[in-house]
């Protein structure tokens, strides 16, 4: 396991080297000045564009203004803001436990729901209810993301008024941000009797958008689940458990569940890609305040420096959590814990 943590951080700096190059390309290929954007309506002479350009450093060759972004990195210095002038960490920090706290939301949808549903299915293979959980899940991986946000709005917000449109939680309240996880932050509130109801306006606003972007990892993982779970039921390891006596239960979970695992945990590293991408949909619709909506906003802007910290951070977070992903295996299957694992 030492070994292959080794192999995975020596991978690491070539491909956060690339992601930099790449997010650096892709936005400057966007048609827009920057210089425009951040003026506004105001009408600048030569002169004062030239200054603007100098200081921002946008006057400079395209291969001085990447060598300049790369040797800020190794700093650790991502930037200042185009347009807000803060150093683009510090708006990074504020946002970024809102995407943390949306994308483990649904993750833990996506757990709750996709992993009883994928072992049932499993179960009752062939059956009217194994038809209905696969149909479903190929709905549920097959609907876009923005489609399915504005139709849950339509239903529950506009029609039956269940749950709010956007935000974390209700303009009435004002949280002390301790945290920066909102049903951490309000459920604090609640607890001190400072802003009752908090944490239930939280719990509702949470409520729609981590259900969209729960959405699809949740059907991969009842697939995935149900796939893997038919392969552990065939394996004489099973069919000794049973014969043992060991509860129906106990033979599911402990000898079944735990092995039918791995290729899940895998889809689950897999998903966080598909969660970060899915969250600058879901943020946008929802006017959740996190580094989705964040970089869409930048984008628009021409924000060179935020789309670019956006990306690597985002790159970062994936790498992070598939070689977490890799270790992982031999908690959850002690026969992986090998060398050659």
């Amino acid at each position: 396991m030492f070994n292959l943590l080794l192999k995975k951080l020596a991978t690491l700096l070539p491909t956060l080297l690339g992601v930099t190059l790449v997010a650096f390309a892709l936005i400057r290929l966007i048609p827009g000045d920057p210089i425009e954007i951040m003026v506004g309506e105001r009408r600048l002479d030569e002169a004062a564009r030239t200054a603007l350009m100098a200081q921002l450093g946008l006057d400079q060759p395209l291969h001085v203004q990447y060598g300049r972004y790369v040797l800020q990195l190794l700093q650790g210095d991502l930037g200042k803001s185009l347009v807000t002038r803060e150093p683009v960490s510090a708006e990074f920090a504020v946002l970024f436990p809102a995407t943390v706290e949306l994308a483990l939301a649904a993750l833990l949808l996506a757990l709750l729901l996709g992993l009883p549903l994928g072992v049932a299915a499993a179960l009752k293979r062939g059956s009217w209810f194994d038809q209905l959980v696969m149909a479903l899940a190929t709905l549920g991986n097959s609907m876009p993301v923005f489609w399915w946000g504005l139709i849950l709005i339509m239903f529950f917000s506009v029609g039956l008024e269940w749950t709010p449109v956007s935000g974390r939680i209700g303009i009435e309240f004002d949280v002390d941000t301790v945290s920066g996880f909102m049903l951490v932050d309000s459920a604090l509130a609640d607890l001190r009797g400072q802003e009752s109801g908090a944490f239930a306006s939280a719990m509702l606003h949470l409520l729609l958008p981590a259900t969209v972007l729960g959405t699809i990892p949740m059907a991969v993982v009842a697939r995935m689940t149900r796939s893997a779970m038919l392969e552990v039921l065939r394996e004489d390891y099973m069919r000794t458990a049973r014969a043992k006596g060991l509860s129906p239960a106990r033979v599911i979970v402990h000898h079944g569940l735990r092995n039918a695992l791995i290729p899940v945990v895998t889809v689950l590293g897999l998903q966080v890609g598909s969660l970060l991408g899915g969250a600058v949909l879901t943020e946008t619709i929802f006017s959740w305040p996190g580094i989705g909506k964040w970089l869409i906003d930048a984008i628009a802007r021409r924000d060179y420096p935020v789309v670019q910290a956006g990306i690597l951070i985002s790159a970062l977070v994936f790498i992070g959590v598939n070689l977490l992903v890799d270790l992982l295996y031999g908690v959850v299957n002690p026969r992986l814990r090998g060398g050659g694992h």
